[in-house]
């Protein structure tokens, strides 16, 4: 089959049949998987913008119980705002032995610079924790131009990114457990 088109819409995700494919051409093949038995999860949350952020966690929490995490094994930690996110994920990377860390917030911009300045840190802080820990730190925090984005973003069922962001850190530290086997 030809490579370039295996995959025929390039704006969508690669699918569990080609993925089925590769692992025919090659050695290994690891992907993250949406079960959560086991897990351990942080999820940092902010407290600005709460109308969002809530229904980021609401999404984030019926992802973690849709993927099995034991409700026990979440522990969730409210910071003021999305700059002070990475810090406390960086804490609970390092002390907390979770298997992964989902950020939560909203930055929405405004009239001035302050929207560039916060959501760039943020997201290059979460990113370094993650680097620095080699724990999964998923960026669940929402960039939008306007509340009504964010709305839309946060609201009920899969499309929710507080939904997608849990999901993202259960795949990647069933990943990353299973990248370590294979060391």
């Amino acid at each position: 089959m030809d490579s370039m088109t295996f995959c025929k819409d390039s704006s969508s995700v690669v699918s569990d049949t080609q993925i089925e494919a590769i692992k025919e051409r090659v050695g290994a093949c690891v992907r993250g998987l949406r079960e959560g038995r086991g897990l351990r999860i942080g999820v940092v949350c902010s407290l600005f913008n709460g109308g969002i952020t809530w229904r980021l966690l609401e999404g984030a929490l019926e992802a973690l119980s849709k993927w099995e995490v034991d409700a026990r094994d979440v522990t969730v930690v409210w910071v003021p705002g999305a700059f002070e996110i990475p810090l406390v994920a960086r804490c609970l990377a390092s002390d907390a032995k979770l298997d992964a860390i989902v950020c939560l917030g909203a930055v929405v911009r405004g009239e001035t610079g302050h929207y560039d300045f916060v959501a760039g840190e943020c997201a290059s802080g979460i990113q370094r924790v993650q680097l620095e820990t080699g724990v999964p730190v998923v960026f669940g925090v929402l960039t939008t131009e306007t509340i009504s984005q964010a709305e839309d973003r946060s609201g009920a069922g899969d499309a929710n990114k507080g939904f997608e962001a849990a999901t993202t850190g259960v795949e990647m530290a069933t990943l990353v457990r299973q990248l370590h086997r294979l060391g």
